[in-house]
């Protein structure tokens, strides 16, 4: 079986940041496995993904690096246009394309330690996906799909459709600073874990950009820090690099605070290029120390 399995549609990314405009693929499910993918095989992997013809070249790129990649049929591939700032913690986004849900059927076959759902927009996993792929393994979510909805080409936030239902089924839950005022109307971070702790979750985790994270789980906190990067060149993807470590370690049995360090400091090395993570394990490893 297994250890973890990512499911996400890949992207068409276009980044502008201040420094420069880069177009590529992204998504969550291309930033975790390109992740994982640099680090020992401690922790076997799949990805799970949806795309549309204009980019089954991006598949096949992930599988001649090794990535185990199984691919479902879109009419589209999701297309984001994704801006920052000066300060990299902010951006605003377009979405100029959409990809077509992910289905039960398309999940019958799967089998895992742990599912990670890395939802894009707020219809990728319907309640039923994930009720389904919760009687096969954990469900680990990024919450940060569920909170984005179309308008055209727009993209705005909105609260959690069907939360409750959602939150029954998942085990560990991922989310920003602003993702955790929008779902609970809370804006201190150990309120709102202690809240979605309440609904079942086992493993609840608060990205506090600049100011590290925090994990509650087992009724405990864990403040996690940020490592300062040399440079921050761009920030698309570093949440998904923080699941990626994250989960990689807790699927190895490591403890909440050393998977935290460990997905903190992917993150600092993530932040100072464009692309998914490219470094190695003695590179996060002298960060942490």
């Amino acid at each position: 079986m297994i250890d973890i399995c990512c499911i996400g549609h890949i992207t068409r990314d276009k980044i502008v940041t201040p420094k420069a405009t880069v177009n590529m693929a992204g998504g969550t499910s291309f930033y975790f496995a390109y992740g994982i993918n640099q680090l020992p095989e401690k922790a076997s992997f799949r990805l799970v993904t949806k795309v549309g013809q204009d980019s089954m070249d991006e598949v096949e790129k992930m599988r001649s690096a090794g990535i185990d990649v199984k691919c479902y049929h879109s009419e589209h591939t999701v297309y984001f246009e994704n801006k920052y700032g000066s300060n990299s913690n902010n951006r605003t986004q377009r979405v100029l394309a959409k990809a077509d849900p992910f289905t039960i059927d398309e999940m019958r076959d799967l089998e895992a330690k742990v599912f990670h759902l890395g939802s894009l927009l707020d219809d990728d996993f319907s309640p039923e996906v994930v009720k389904f792929l919760s009687t096969k393994g954990f469900i680990s979510i990024d919450v940060q799909g569920y909170l984005r909805e179309v308008r055209g080409d727009g993209v705005f936030s909105v609260n959690w459709r069907d939360k409750e239902e959602i939150l029954e089924c998942t085990d560990i839950l991922k989310l920003n600073e602003h993702e955790m005022e929008v779902i609970s109307n809370l804006k201190n971070p150990r309120s709102v874990a202690l809240k979605l702790a309440e609904t079942g979750v086992r493993e609840v985790i608060i990205t506090l950009g600049s100011y590290g994270s925090l994990i509650y789980a087992d009724h405990k906190f864990y403040e996690i820090p940020a490592y300062k990067p040399a440079e921050v060149v761009d920030a698309t993807g570093c949440g998904d690099t923080y699941s990626t470590g994250y989960l990689y370690c807790r699927s190895q049995g490591m403890d909440y605070a050393e998977s935290g360090k460990f997905a903190a400091a992917m993150c600092t090395l993530k932040l100072e290029h464009s692309g998914p993570f490219d470094r190695t394990i003695k590179e996060i490893r002298k960060i942490i120390k």
